[in-house]
């Protein structure tokens, strides 16, 4: 891929912010540079530069114009006019930094070897006499243009001198095409032979060669000012010196690199850049060194290569599975087996570090690209929670107290308002830890059941147990949960949740479609949830936001991106809320805004600001208050802890069961042991699965089914009302 010129926005700093600069990428000595124009460009006075190997590119999905750039401990950023724009310049920088890598590691196979072709040399050999020759040329005819240009000044008469300016145009015109195509041929010697990626210059031949001609002469300052100055400024952007390091000449103007919270900290990722790194440059160029972006390469995700060093750690499996499992920090029952209960029950965690890993890491990384879906891609044990997602999902309902209020409230406006408090009090229960892990994937067919106790309401002996419900043991008064994993490809849950006394339930179905982006992968959460009054037949039709693991190359963490709603049909009220993920240049983490509004209005009565993991603020846009009133704290409210039957009680298809091993090891730091069980829950799948696709046979789902593009469960409390009022 060839060279790429043209001009960007760079963020300098939170005075100056985004300036525009003129950036030339030289792919054959892997190289960005960036000029205050265009001018001073072709004059040579370059602002700064970044060196793209070893370099890691970076995107936000939130917006499509700004990309970044991570090398030498630095993060450059920069703004294109559109995404079409972003998405040329990272194209082309990504390709680069793969033929850098690829040209690093030809050199390094010729070094290794000690075998060089005489023949390609003595091609370059008369390559670089050429060059010499065009040099001493062009050097002739800047001599005499500049004696021409000389005689055009001293006429006195104006008139007179003003006929020839175009003359003397037409000369400079034509000598910066000479100039450029020189320059051409010395990145095109360069590209052909680089010694280290630096251009040292035409080689020094012979003086009795006659081959080169010989021209000495004293050149005039005026030469010397206006000729060899603007030719070796423009030489010297294929035979400059890489610096050893990227940098930019407003240093010392605190040009802003990188925006982590920390300033010690070790990480070199923004949190609101999602970043692509190529490191094997190989698996994405496959036979050819100089396949481009443009090029169509498939990849096959059935048998995703990225999942080779993970097979070599998977593939003794009997040998790990009988391996003696370190017992000693596992909490044993009484007969001295393994309490599962308080493994799953223990929340405590090691604090995870993707560097002691970063080999695993990388070669995974190395093996996808930007925007690839990773439902197939198989990532490493050591970076997963230890539960389900199906259990995760069971943390919406972590105030449950929130969540049966909605009920109790007469005015519908009071009831659109609790249904918003409720949500947004549900994720922060979630992150059980700073450091972000991912939920193991529920294998089709899997379940998971549990409920919460109500200190407002005082389960009695003589309460009312609701065998209909979704969790046949639970009474009346308990809030009860179910999932189910109702689809493998795509990967689909469906989940329901309710309280008998209140007449209130919640039914959802979410469709996690993971996307790589870089150093960070996002999570997009496609589906909708439904929270029904069975008493008012009122429903509050809800979606739900996307998720972000970034820097996971370093410390993960996650954050909430994007906007949801949640609409009342039968009333009207709806509400948007936006979900902002951390801007570079500064603000917090976690933050939410939302507007509220009543039927047929244009302007909220109620905005909510804040963020969902603290604090969250209203305030009344209708004149009724003046001063904004707390909405909810979730660091002040309970977290109502769940209740799961025994996982030896358990059936064979509930989570907590599926997974027991792989908690265990993941628990006791066995790495080994997780991956082996793990494999053998994958494993069990795939071969069930051919088992009906030989019988011709489909999957039947448990508890939920398909209702047009959702799902719903099989036996709502609305309809078990709704039969025992008949």
């Amino acid at each position: 891929m060839s060279g790429l010129e043209g001009s960007l926005f760079k963020w300098i700093n939170m005075v100056k912010g985004w300036q525009t600069r003129w950036f030339v990428l030289e792919p054959e000595i892997s190289l960005l540079s960036y000029y205050t124009s265009r001018e001073k460009m072709m004059k040579g006075v370059r602002r700064g530069c970044v060196r793209l190997r070893g370099a890691i590119i970076g995107i936000d999905d939130q917006d499509v114009n700004t990309f970044t750039i991570t090398v030498d401990h630095k993060t450059f950023h920069f703004q294109a006019r559109d995404g079409e724009e972003r998405e040329k310049w990272v194209r082309h920088l990504e390709d680069a930094i793969a033929r850098s890598t690829y040209r690093y590691r030809s050199d390094q196979a010729q070094i290794m070897s000690g075998s060089a072709s005489s023949s390609r040399n003595s091609h370059l050999v008369m390559f670089d006499k050429k060059v010499s020759e065009a040099d001493t040329y062009l050097q002739m005819v800047i001599d005499q243009s500049a004696k021409i240009e000389q005689r055009i000044n001293e006429i006195e008469d104006e008139e007179e001198r003003g006929k020839y300016e175009s003359l003397k145009q037409q000369i400079n015109d034509m000598l910066d095409h000479i100039k450029h195509s020189i320059v051409l041929l010395q990145i095109a010697k360069n590209t052909a032979n680089p010694i280290n990626g630096i251009y040292n210059g035409p080689m020094k031949t012979d003086p009795d060669d006659t081959a080169t001609p010989v021209v000495v002469r004293q050149r005039s300052k005026l030469v010397d000012e206006i000729g060899s100055e603007y030719f070796e400024a423009c030489s010297s952007r294929s035979s400059v010196q890489v610096p050893e390091t990227s940098y930019s000449s407003s240093e010392g103007e605190e040009d802003f690199y990188d925006a982590n919270d920390d300033p010690f900290s070790s990480q070199v990722t923004t949190p609101s850049s999602n970043n692509r790194t190529i490191v094997e440059p190989a698996s994405r160029l496959s036979d050819d060194p100089f396949v481009t972006a443009n090029d169509n390469t498939s990849t096959n995700t059935s048998t995703p290569t990225s999942l080779k060093k993970q097979d070599s750690i998977e593939s003794p499996l009997k040998d790990v599975g009988h391996r003696k499992r370190n017992s000693k920090s596992l909490p044993l029952r009484n007969d001295g087996s393994l309490d599962y209960d308080a493994i799953y029950e223990d929340e405590s965690d090691n604090d995870l570090s993707m560097e002691s890993h970063g080999s695993v890491i990388t070669h995974l990384l190395s093996q996808v690209k930007i925007g690839m879906d990773l439902t197939k891609v198989v990532l490493p044990t050591f970076i997963l929670e230890r539960r389900s997602l199906l259990e995760m999902y069971a943390d919406y309902f972590a105030h449950p107290d929130l969540f049966i209020k909605i009920a109790e409230f007469k005015d519908p406006r009071d009831r659109m308002m609790q249904v918003v408090r409720w949500y947004l009090s549900a994720y922060h229960a979630g992150r059980k830890s700073a450091v972000a892990k991912k939920p193991y994937n529920p294998i089709i067919g899997e379940i998971f059941r549990c409920h919460w106790n109500i200190p407002e309401y005082e389960i009695q002996d003589n309460t009312k147990v609701i065998e209909e419900g979704p969790v046949p043991w639970c009474k009346s008064d308990q809030l009860t949960f179910i999932a189910e994993q109702v689809s493998h490809h795509p990967p689909i849950s469906a989940f329901y949740a309710e309280h008998y006394s209140k007449k209130i339930s919640f039914s959802a179905h979410v469709w996690t479609k993971s996307k790589f982006l870089g150093l960070s992968i996002g999570v997009h959460n496609i589906g909708q949830g439904i929270v029904t009054l069975c008493d008012l037949n009122e429903e509050y039709i809800l979606t739900f936001p996307n998720g972000y693991g970034r820097s996971i190359l370093s410390v993960p963490w996650i954050e909430l991106g994007g906007n949801v709603t949640i609409k009342c049909p039968k009333t009207g009220y709806h509400a948007e809320i936006d979900f902002l993920t951390k801007p570079f240049y500064g603000g917090k983490r976690n933050r939410i805004q939302g507007e509220v509004y009543a039927p047929n209005e244009k302007k909220s009565f109620l905005s909510i600001y804040g963020e969902w993991s603290g604090l969250m603020e209203a305030k009344w846009n209708d004149g009724t208050k003046t001063k904004p009133e707390v909405f909810v704290d979730v660091n002040r409210i309970p977290i109502y802890k769940k209740q799961v039957r025994s996982v030896i009680e358990q059936d064979e298809n509930e989570s907590r069961r599926i997974w027991k091993e792989v908690t265990a090891g993941l628990k006791s730091n066995d790495i080994d042991v997780a991956t082996a069980a793990k494999f053998r829950v994958e494993q069990k799948q795939r071969e069930e699965a051919k088992s009906r696709k030989d019988e011709n046979t489909m999957w039947a789902n448990t508890h939920f089914k398909s209702a047009g593009e959702g799902w719903i469960y099989l036996n709502p409390l609305s309809h078990r009302l709704t039969l025992e009022q008949r």
